[in-house]
């Protein structure tokens, strides 16, 4: 049956359900804690990284858990509901889990140590961020994305002595026995609270050279950039040594044609893999308002996502299945790492890696545009 024919018999089938793509139907996710009921069938376990891949250093599943909301991100959680969100992902099979001190100000640092400190170091794969250092403080910063964070205010330091000193706080925030992979964090273009460039000759000074001897001296097993522009990864391997970088806001469903055909390619050409941060765009493909991170929905994201929402759901699959599985699907990517508030969610974003999406969605992605065609998509993979 052929794309045409394919379309025309399952919206004579399913017109009903294709209001799930509507703009109301969706509302009704844009709250926090609120889930996008899983379509199709989930079997198996979560795909796992293959340890003898070329790459220089992976996670060991492809589906982590971000660490934004267990922060605090965007809305506050309870100590009690950030632990049964890290206990659902774990039960769930997730193994990689991705944290920073910026993130509640060291509220996720130590929250995801209260619950991995339960569980051998070799059993999972931890990272986190350099590139701020913490203090004390009666007069904790405000207007930033975290809520209730903790008492904390920052500086930027990209210095050796930085990097190494961040490396050693989040230890203790932590309370674990190691950290796997270290990311230089928010050195970027989009960040207005620095000059990025200046800033990034201080760490090709500082902290790269350092996490490299880190890496030798086994404190961590890999490094690389966290950021949410390309430059700076891309900078990095003319002048240092990185193994993995996470690359947020850059590679998702609904915009990937930048990192598909200039960032990835040129990360690959070095064995380096990629996090993919954000694969739900902050929430927006599982129906939140709010788009990354800025809180600005750019002009015809609304429309594309509906078009999206419309053609995933014809052939019983929803939205987020399709943007997690669609992310994770490069081979330059090592694992997609979208955050759950609640247990719920983080069963939900598993149980999506699990569900087999058939072929002739992603064909009809391509025929409408609304993907690029020579994006791999999981059926190419399989």
């Amino acid at each position: 049956m052929n794309v045409s024919s394919r379309r025309a018999f399952l919206s004579s089938v399913a017109a009903g359900s294709a209001a799930l793509a509507s703009g109301p139907l969706l509302a009704q996710y844009s709250k926090p804690g609120s889930v996008m009921p899983t379509q199709g069938n989930a079997s198996g376990p979560l795909p796992k990284n293959d340890p003898t891949e070329a790459k220089r250093f992976v996670p060991s599943t492809r589906l982590g858990l971000g660490g934004v909301a267990v922060g605090n991100g965007f809305a506050p959680t309870s100590d009690e509901e950030a632990q049964a969100t890290l206990a659902a992902a774990w039960d769930s099979g997730v193994r990689y889990f991705d944290t920073s001190p910026y993130y509640g100000f060291g509220l996720s640092e130590r929250r995801y140590g209260w619950f991995l400190h339960n569980h051998p170091a070799d059993d999972y794969v931890l990272s986190t961020k350099v590139g701020r250092v913490f203090h004390a403080t009666d007069a904790p910063r405000t207007g930033t994305l975290w809520k209730e964070a903790s008492p904390f205010d920052y500086k930027y330091d990209y210095t050796a002595d930085g990097a190494r000193r961040s490396i050693e706080d989040s230890l203790e925030r932590l309370g674990v026995s190691q950290i796997d992979i270290a990311f230089i964090h928010d050195l970027s273009p989009d960040n207005g609270e620095i000059d990025w460039q200046e800033q990034f000759e201080i760490a090709r000074k500082g902290a790269m050279p350092e996490l490299t001897k880190m890496r030798e001296e086994g404190m961590i097993k890999a490094w690389g950039f966290g950021v949410n522009r390309p430059a700076p990864a891309l900078n990095s391997l003319e002048v240092a040594d990185p193994d993995i970088m996470l690359l947020a806001c850059q590679y998702s469903l609904i915009d990937h044609d930048q990192a598909l055909h200039d960032t990835l390619p040129k990360l690959a050409e070095r064995n380096v893999s990629v996090v993919v941060g954000a694969p739900l765009m902050a929430g927006y493909l599982a129906g939140r308002d709010r788009y990354l991170y800025g809180g600005n929905v750019p002009e015809g994201a609304p429309a594309k996502r509906s078009q999206l929402s419309e053609v995933v759901t014809r052939y019983g699959i929803d939205l987020r299945t399709a943007s997690l599985q669609f992310a994770a699907a490069n081979p330059t990517v090592s694992s997609v790492i979208p955050g759950a508030r609640t247990p719920a969610q983080a069963e939900a974003n598993a149980e999506s890696m699990r569900v087999k999406i058939p072929t002739d969605l992603w064909s009809e992605l391509k025929h409408e545009g609304l993907i690029a065609n020579d994006a791999p998509v999981p059926a190419e993979q399989a």
